[in-house]
C-alpha cells in the first residue's frame, strides 16, 4: 500500500527474521559436511600417491645425471631447482592447513598435525578461519589468504623461467589466480575471498589440499619437461653394464626375493634377456623383473648373466651377482619406561623388527591406541585387563605379519598424600597451618603425572573435645588453622577422606595423623 509505514515492533520483526534466515542459510548440512571430508581423504591420498610418483620421476634423473654429466647435468640442476621451489610451497601450505586447524580449533600445531579432520570440533565453522584467511581487510589482503596467493604467483614466475623461453607456452602450471570468480550474487570476487572467505575449516582443508595437487603436477609437468629435453640421439654411452636391484637384501622366511634387473643408461625400448640362478626371464621396458622363493633361512648367493643385442646385430652377456639373507621374520615390542601399561598416561614404545625399517612398520593394539611419537610409538589404553600389540611389516603394496606381545594394563598408583611434607608424626602448628596437603606418586613410578586433592576432613581433639570440619581442594581454612593454632603440644589432629583426582578418576588417599611439638 501506498505510505504505508512499519511499525518498529514490525521492523524488529523483519529484522529478526532476516537475521533467523540468514543463520539457516549459513548451516551447513551433515550431508555437505560429509562430503566435504570425504573429497579431502581422497585428495590427501592422491597427493601421496602423486608424490611417490614424482619422487620416482627424480630417481629416474638423477640416475641419468650420473651417467652422463655432461649432456644430463644442466636439466638435473633445473630439475633439482623445481623439486627445491615445490617443496617450500608445499611446506608453507601444509603449515598454513595447520596453523589455520589449530587457529580454528583452538588447539596446539602439533594436535592440528596428529588429530584426523572428522574429529575437529570446528571442522563446520567459518568464523575463525575466515579472520585466519582474510583478517579485518575487504579483499584479503590482512589474511593468510594473501600471503598464500603471493606465494603461489612467485612459484609460477619461478618454475617458468626454468624452461627455455622458446616452449613456455609449451607449459601450463595450473594454480589460477586471475579467475573471475563471482559469489553467489553473480559479484566479482578476487581469489583470497572466493576461497577462503565465509568458507568452513573442512572445505578451507580441501582446498589446500586441492592446491597441494596442482603445486604436484605443476611440478611433474615443469620435471617431466625438463627430462624430455635429453633425446635420445644426445644420450648415449661408451659403456654398458648390467645391474640387480633388490627389493630388500633381507627376506622374510616363506617370501619371495623380488628384484628388478636392468641395463644401466640403455634405451627402454631395447629388449634383453636375463638369467639369476637359473631362472630365466625376459624384459619389458627396458626391466627385467625376478621373483624367486626363499625356503631355506640363511646367506644365498646367485649368479646369472644379462644377454644384450648390441648395434652392429652381436648378442653380448653381462655378469650379474646378488647375495641376500633368508631369515625368520623377528619381532621386538617394549615399553621404554615399565613392563606394564598404565591407564591414563603416555605409554612409550619401542617396537623393531630386524631388516624392515621403521617406516614399513605398521602397529596396532586391541584396549586402548597406539601412534607415533618421534622414533619410537606411544600408547594409550582404556582399561585394566590386557592389551595384545600386534605388529605388520609393508613389503612392496602388501603387509606381512610379524607377531604379536601382549601386555598387562594397570591403573596407575594412588600417590601418597603428605602435608607439612610429612605423611605423619609430630609437627608444629605453625608447619601444619602453612601448607596444604600434596599428594606424592612413589619414587620407583617413572611417569611424569601429577594428582590434584579435591577434599579431605580436618578432625582433632582439643583439651578432651572432639572437633571435625571437611575442607575443598587441597588448603586448610581459616577456620581449621585457628583450631589447629590452639591446639597444646601433644594433642593430635588427622587428616582423613583425602580425595584426589587424577587420569583415571578419583582416589581416596591415605590418611594422615600429626602430634602437636
Amino acid at each position: 500500500m501506498a505510505g504505508y509505514k512499519e511499525t518498529p515492533r514490525q521492523k524488529m520483526i523483519a529484522m529478526m527474521y532476516l537475521v533467523l534466515t540468514a543463520l539457516l542459510a549459513l548451516n551447513v548440512s551433515v550431508e555437505i559436511l560429509n562430503a566435504f571430508l570425504v573429497v579431502n581423504e581422497s585428495m590427501e591420498t592422491t597427493n601421496r600417491v602423486f608424490r611417490s610418483k614424482t619422487e620416482n620421476l627424480y630417481r629416474q634423473f638423477e640416475t641419468q645425471n650420473q651417467q652422463n654429466p655432461a649432456k644430463v647435468g644442466p636439466f638435473y640442476e633445473k630439475a633439482q631447482k623445481a623439486k627445491k621451489l615445490s617443496e617450500d610451497l608445499k611446506s608453507f601450505i601444509e603449515k598454513t592447513k595447520y596453523e589455520s586447524i589449530a587457529f580454528s580449533d583452538g588447539i596446539t600445531e602439533e594436535a592440528a598435525r596428529t588429530t584426523p579432520l572428522r574429529q575437529l570440533a570446528s571442522k563446520d565453522k567459518y568464523d575463525r578461519t575466515t579472520t585466519y584467511f582474510i583478517g579485518n581487510s575487504q579483499d584479503g589482503s590482512a589474511g593468510k589468504s594473501r600471503e598464500l596467493k603471493d606465494k603461489i604467483i612467485k612459484y609460477k614466475q619461478d618454475m617458468l623461467q626454468l624452461i627455455d623461453p622458446a616452449k613456455r607456452n609449451m607449459i601450463k602450471l595450473g594454480l589460477d589466480t586471475d579467475g573471475p570468480y563471482y559469489d553467489a550474487s553473480g559479484a566479482k570476487q578476487n581469489w583470497e575471498m572466493y576461497n577462503f572467505y565465509h568458507t568452513i575449516l573442512a572445505a578451507d582443508v580441501t582446498i589446500l589440499n586441492k592446491i597441494i595437487a596442482e603445486v604436484q603436477n605443476a611440478e611433474q609437468d615443469v620435471v617431466s619437461h625438463l627430462m624430455s629435453e635429453i633425446t635420445a640421439e644426445d644420450y648415449k654411452f661408451d659403456e654398458v653394464g648390467a645391474a640387480v636391484v633388490p627389493k630388500s637384501q633381507y627376506v622374510f622366511l616363506g617370501e619371495n626375493y623380488e628384484a628388478e634387473i636392468f641395463v644401466t643408461a640403455y634405451d627402454t625400448k631395447q629388449t634383453f634377456t636375463a638369467n639369476l640362478g637359473g631362472r630365466g626371464v625376459a624384459s619389458s621396458a627396458g626391466v627385467a623383473k625376478i621373483s624367486i622363493p626363499a625356503t631355506t633361512p640363511g646367506p644365498v648367493s646367485l649368479k646369472g648373466s644379462v644377454n644384450v643385442m648390441s648395434p652392429t646385430g652381436e648378442t653380448k652377456s653381462y655378469p650379474v651377482a646378488v647375495d641376500y639373507i633368508v631369515a625368520p621374520p623377528t619381532l621386538t615390542v617394549s615399553p621404554t619406561k615399565m613392563n606394564v601399561f598404565y591407564i591414563g598416561v603416555d605409554n612409550p614404545v619401542s617396537i623393531s623388527a630386524g631388516g624392515v625399517s621403521d617406516a614399513q612398520i605398521l602397529p596396532s593394539i586391541t584396549n586402548g591406541s597406539i601412534s607415533r611419537s618421534g622414533k619410537a610409538w606411544n600408547v594409550r589404553v582404556n582399561e585394566t585387563g590386557k592389551a595384545v600389540i600386534t605388529v605388520s611389516a609393508k613389503i612392496g603394496d602388501r603387509a606381512k605379519s610379524l607377531g604379536s606381545s601382549e601386555f598387562r594394563v594397570k591403573r596407575v598408583p594412588d600417590p601418597k598424600a603428605y602435608i607439612a611434607n610429612t605423611d605423619g608424626g609430630s609437627v608444629s602448628s605453625q608447619m601444619i597451618v602453612a601448607s596444604a596437603i600434596i599428594p606424592r606418586m612413589p619414587a620407583d613410578f617413572d611417569f611424569d603425572l601429577t594428582f590434584e586433592v579435591t577434599g579431605f576432613t580436618c578432625s582433632g581433639v582439643r583439651r578432651g573435645d572432639f572437633w571435625s570440619r571437611p575442607g575443598r581442594g587441597n588448603r586448610l581454612s581459616e577456620e581449621m588453622k585457628e583450631f589447629i593454632r590452639g591446639c597444646k603440644k601433644g594433642e593430635k589432629i588427622w587428616f582423613e577422606d583425602i580425595y584426589a583426582k587424577g587420569p583415571d578418576g578419583t582416589r581416596k588417599l591415605n590418611s594422615i595423623v600429626l602430634t602437636i611439638q
